[in-house]
């Protein structure tokens, strides 16, 4: 049974939205129209579908139905989640390699070698997995589990965002 999503939009899937350039969405972000991200992981920024769609409009650009919906069939099990408080524990590559104790190459040899549970969703070209995901396929192969990361991730820690493109300017 595939997992359960909330839908999730990193910046390749915005422009794929509204039909614009993905440095158009990084753009909104400089600029502060599109605020912060709901979720982060191994440093890239996501958002809520129902973030996002708060923007339909903006500048005259709009989502269609079809774009929307082509979207929506790229996450098996997605459903629509307004609030981030409530978004599952949800991972990148470099915080699987914290919760495993392993480096970022380990992680990335794993998937070559089809040696970790399949990702749970694929954003903007990244891998995510529902950490719970992660957990049950370290368990499976009888991997070791950093208790003290694996805590921390569920408490919400992440780590930092990377730094990208222009800085806001003030005053504009």
């Amino acid at each position: 049974m595939a997992a359960q999503l909330p839908y999730l939009v990193g910046h390749t899937e915005i422009a794929a939205l509204f039909g614009i350039e993905r440095q158009t969405s990084q753009k909104w972000r400089t600029d502060g129209i599109l605020g912060e991200p709901d979720l982060i992981a191994s440093g890239n920024p996501y958002w809520l579908l129902h973030t996002v769609l708060q923007l339909d409009g903006h500048s005259g650009r709009e989502i269609t139905e079809e774009r929307l919906a082509q979207y929506k069939a790229t996450i098996l099990g997605g459903y629509s989640l307004a609030d981030p408080k409530d978004l599952p524990a949800v991972v990148g590559s470099k915080e699987a390699a914290l919760v495993l104790g392993v480096d970022e190459r380990a992680i990335a040899r794993w998937r070559n070698r089809r040696t970790i549970a399949d990702e749970d969703l694929k954003l903007s070209g990244s891998p995510l997995w529902l950490l719970d995901t992660l957990i049950a396929d370290a368990q499976a192969r009888g991997r070791t589990v950093d208790a003290e990361a694996h805590a921390r991730l569920l408490a919400g820690e992440r780590l930092s965002q990377k730094p990208r493109g222009r800085k806001a300017v003030s005053g504009r």
